[in-house]
């Protein structure tokens, strides 16, 4: 069974744009690697820039699988150049009964 997750990515200054472009292919390495499932990510953006993201995993294995994979592990450094990780609870549009994002895909 899949397993959802909803990650936050902080740009780092100056990076949104190298951040925007890492965005268009973390799912794609995901799935080449047989890791993420086919179902489509939603990306989107919090009014300070947090870009957030919900995916799929292909279950809970390919997330422990991920942690030893050298591509993953490739695509992780790239985004740790560019962004910083963030709960979501930390997004201020989260604690609002309905949330409004700007829509990324």
């Amino acid at each position: 069974m899949g397993r959802i997750v909803i990650v936050g990515y902080k740009p780092k200054e100056g990076k949104e744009s190298e951040l925007d472009a890492l965005m268009k292919t973390h799912l794609p390495i995901l799935r080449a690697e047989g890791l993420a499932s086919d179902r489509d990510s939603i990306i989107m953006r919090s009014e300070d820039g947090i870009i957030i993201e919900v995916f799929e995993w292909a279950s809970k294995d390919c997330i422990a699988a991920a942690h030893t994979n050298a591509k993953v592990q490739e695509m992780w450094q790239a985004y740790s150049a560019v962004c910083d990780y963030v709960p979501v609870s930390d997004v201020a549009e989260i604690s609002a009964l309905f949330s409004e994002f700007t829509p990324l895909n």
